[in-house]
């Protein structure tokens, strides 16, 4: 066996799960470094306890007005909390590591600040810094739950004994700056002082603090929960992966605006339902793009039309996937809510001069709310369609209409036609696929018969009650190797899964790794129409070492296999991604010689490797790029 496998075999005693097979493990396959560990779940209330607690937060940037909505009271998903607070899936850091200062934590569960709704929003406070990085991390995490039918813990190794927990640092140092950081598990906050000259309410050279901004807390936290997620998500292979992590992050901080009334309600009736001119709706970091000399927010869904370029910088990248799906979303709202509009205009659709009616401005706020509800969960649940590294944005969209059509057959309101037409007017196109028909976009079932794996069926698998809840650490590394005894048992199979063997002549004498398992997890997915989907998802890795030749250093080449199975074990969907696909070694080389992949790749001895602050990569604002937006957070 290989040593990977004998260290995640030591992580559980055996005797304490059911019996499988893993005589291959190490000769045909091996497991990926983060199985075998126990997974944190979110608190859950017994029966009778409360659901949520009341905490006050920012709902927009510290530098809008309150009569904006800038402050809202959210329902926070409620667990037993110390001070700090820690929970069961976060700890927040009270320390200040620019000065090396430590602050009282929060202590949400004193009695003053469960009747208060915690402390009072203030700048100045660091408690509020420490609630408000707490809640809106809670209000995310929650968001995907519900979307993915899952509990979702982190990806990181722990001490022996401690629960795994993201720690977040609202006070990270002085720097114009916020990041996820996997290697420590942490989420980043930086403050910074504010230009001299800029637009907007914040006092000029008046501090900056990132962890005050709800915009730019959801955006880490979805880093964080991609990462969680997905276990090579974070590598950047190519300018379509990095924009994808950065587009998708803006889209869950857009849409999580929507879950706050009264400045939805305030907002709605201002843009009097247009909501591409509402800057609150339709764009992002209001005070950090004004404190950072310029005169728009850091990102907006609403730019002039562009079309898909390979070579985009991550977060321009990031924003064309942003303006697709705003779009989308604009469209089916406006098909939603033409009826209201024509019964408020006695028929004629237009609305007139002045402030629109009280009912009007709550009927349209309700309709946005549960769309944008929707359309997060649309982006969230498109994750587990993905394949496994390396992710096109095209890709993406085919992933959105499978998952989507799965869970919902029946689209009365064409978001899927809405979302493919998005796209298109941008050129973000899929590859290999005859049209951009419905149809042609859902991902193909595989082309080689595939038996059932009946050691993953739902009646073999060792729930521990819930199919969304967990695993034991020892199921998991039994579903794996089941998995990988499966996938591997012959090579028509390897083939069927997007896998290679060593001998294979496409390999160009190229070496490459055994297949990976690197996680296989069970799902309970309701749909919004009642019906109720069980699945498991896994990823497959392997990885193709490219030896330098014709001047070009090594590199390496990560493919794979995304497999959904139904609650019999069936494979329903393989998403492949080839090591030895056609052009793959070009392009990769192409990207690492690029601009934009020297930013996170250099040369060592011969070979391309990650540099070691790859992922503050991303915050740093490039060079060429136009100077409106400072798109300086990322990763």
């Amino acid at each position: 066996m290989s040593g990977a496998g004998d260290d995640i075999l030591a992580c559980w005693r055996e005797g304490e799960d059911r019996p499988f097979q893993r005589q291959n493990l190490g000769l045909r396959y091996t497991l990926g470094s983060r199985l075998g560990r126990p997974i944190g779940c979110a608190y859950e209330s017994a029966h009778g306890g409360p659901d949520t607690r009341r905490l006050r937060i920012f709902a927009i940037d510290p530098a809008a007005s309150e009569l904006d909505g800038k402050i809202t009271t959210a329902d926070v998903p409620y667990e037993p909390l110390q001070p700090g607070p820690v929970g069961r899936l976060f700890q927040v850091d009270a320390r200040d590591h620019g000065n090396d200062a430590r602050y009282v934590g929060a202590d949400l569960d004193d009695h003053a600040a469960l009747l208060n709704h915690g402390y009072p929003p203030s700048e100045s406070d660091p408690r509020f810094h420490a609630q408000m990085v707490y809640a809106v991390s809670s209000l995310v995490h929650a968001s995907f739950r519900r979307a993915l039918g899952r509990q979702i813990g982190w990806p990181f190794a722990c001490g022996s004994g401690e629960r795994s927990r993201l720690r977040i640092r609202p006070f990270a140092g002085e720097q114009r700056n916020a990041w996820y950081d996997p290697a420590e598990g942490t989420l980043n906050f930086g403050y910074f002082r504010a230009d001299a000259k800029i637009d907007g309410r914040t006092l000029p050279k008046g501090w900056v603090f990132t962890a005050l901004s709800h915009d730019i807390v959801a955006h880490e936290m979805s880093h964080a929960m991609l990462d969680a997620l997905r276990t090579n998500f974070a590598l950047p292979t190519s300018n379509d992966m990095t924009g994808f992590h950065e587009g998708f992050a803006d889209l869950i901080a857009l849409f999580q605006h929507f879950q706050y009334p009264d400045a939805l309600r305030k907002h709605m009736a201002d843009c009097r339902g247009d909501m591409r001119k509402s800057e609150f709706l339709n764009s992002i970091g209001q005070q950090f793009g004004h404190a950072s000399g310029g005169d728009a927010p850091l990102r907006s869904a609403i730019t002039e039309l562009r079309g898909y370029e390979p070579g985009l910088e991550a977060h321009r990248m990031g924003e064309l996937l942003l303006a697709a799906v705003f779009e989308a979303f604009i469209t089916v709202f406006e098909r939603k809510t033409a009826t209201l509009v024509r019964l408020a205009t006695q028929g004629t659709g237009v609305l007139g001069e002045g402030r629109l009616s009280d009912l009007l401005v709550e009927e349209l706020a309700r309709k946005a709310a549960e769309l944008a509800s929707q359309f997060q969960s649309i982006l969230i649940r498109a994750v587990d369609y993905l394949p496994p590294v390396d992710v096109r944005l095209g890709e993406y969209l085919r992933a959105i209409i499978t998952a989507d059509t799965e869970l919902v057959p029946s689209d009365p309101w064409r978001y899927r036609e809405a979302m493919i037409d998005a796209f298109r007017r941008r050129g973000i196109y899929p590859q290999d696929v005859p049209s951009l028909n419905e149809d042609s976009l859902l991902w193909a079932r595989s082309d080689v018969p595939l038996e059932p794996v009946t050691a993953l069926s739902f009646r073999e698998i060792w729930f521990g009650g819930d199919p969304g809840l967990p695993v034991s650490p020892g199921e998991q590394v039994a579903q794996a190797c089941e998995l990988g005894e499966y996938v591997t048992r012959s090579p028509e199979y390897l083939r069927a899964f997007g896998l290679v063997h060593q001998d294979d002549p496409r390999l160009d004498g190229d070496r490459v790794s055994l297949p990976s398992v690197e996680s296989v997890r069970t799902l309970r997915r309701p749909g919004p129409d009642g019906r109720i989907v069980f699945d498991s998802v896994a990823e497959i890795l392997q990885v193709r070492s490219v030896d330098a030749r014709d001047g070009v250093p090594g590199f390496e080449i990560h493919g794979g296999a995304t497999v959904i199975l139904d609650s019999v074990g069936r494979p329903r969907f393989v998403i492949r991604k080839s090591v030895v696909a056609d052009g793959s070694v070009r392009r990769r080389a192409d990207y690492l010689r690029s601009r934009q992949g020297q930013r996170f790749w250099q040369e060592r001895d011969d070979r391309y490797v990650l540099k070691e602050d790859m992922f503050h990569a991303l915050c740093e604002q490039e060079p060429d790029d136009p100077p409106a937006h400072d798109d300086r957070y990322g990763e």
